[in-house]
C-alpha cells in the first residue's frame, strides 16, 4: 500500500512554557469532542509553541474560541501515513529536494504495527507545488 499524503490545516498557539499549559488546552478540546490528527509542542525562546492538526477545522476553531484559546491563523502542512520501512521518508524528501522545495520542519514517528506517520511543513509559497509533487489529496 502506498503512503497516504494529504494537505491538512494546522494552527499554531504560543503559550507560557510552564507545566500543565498544554494539558489545560487539550482537556478543553477533549471536552468539546474535538479529535486531533496530530499535536506537537516544543519550547520556543521563553515560551512554548503548540501545533494542532484537527480532524475537522470548523469544530476545532469553534471549541477553541469557546474555551478562550487564541489561535494563530490557519495554515497548511502535510500529514503522511504509511507502512514503516527503512528509509520510509527518503523518497518523499528526495522528490521535494529535486523540485528545489525546502522542508521547513518534519516530525516523524513509528505508529507501531509496521505503520508510521509524519507531519511535514514547507513555506506557504511552496504548498501548492509540494502538493502536486507529493500527489497530496
Amino acid at each position: 500500500m502506498p503512503d497516504s499524503i494529504r494537505k491538512v490545516d494546522y494552527f499554531k498557539l504560543m503559550v507560557p512554557n510552564q507545566r500543565g499549559e498544554a494539558a489545560k488546552i487539550l482537556k478543553a478540546l477533549r471536552g468539546a469532542g474535538v479529535n486531533l490528527l496530530a499535536f506537537s509542542g516544543f519550547p520556543r525562546e521563553r515560551r512554548a509553541q503548540l501545533d494542532f492538526i484537527p480532524e475537522d477545522t470548523k469544530p476545532f476553531v469553534r471549541a477553541a474560541k469557546e474555551a478562550g484559546i487564541r489561535l494563530g491563523k490557519k495554515k497548511t502542512c502535510f500529514l503522511i501515513q504509511g507502512i514503516d520501512k527503512p528509509g520510509a521518508m527518503a523518497d518523499i524528501l528526495s522528490r521535494l529536494a529535486y523540485a528545489k522545495i525546502n522542508v521547513t520542519a518534519l516530525d516523524g514517528v513509528s505508529a507501531g504495527q509496521d505503520r508510521y506517520g509524519a507531519i511535514l511543513w514547507v513555506k506557504p509559497p511552496d504548498v501548492t507545488r509540494a502538493a502536486k509533487i507529493l500527489r497530496a489529496t
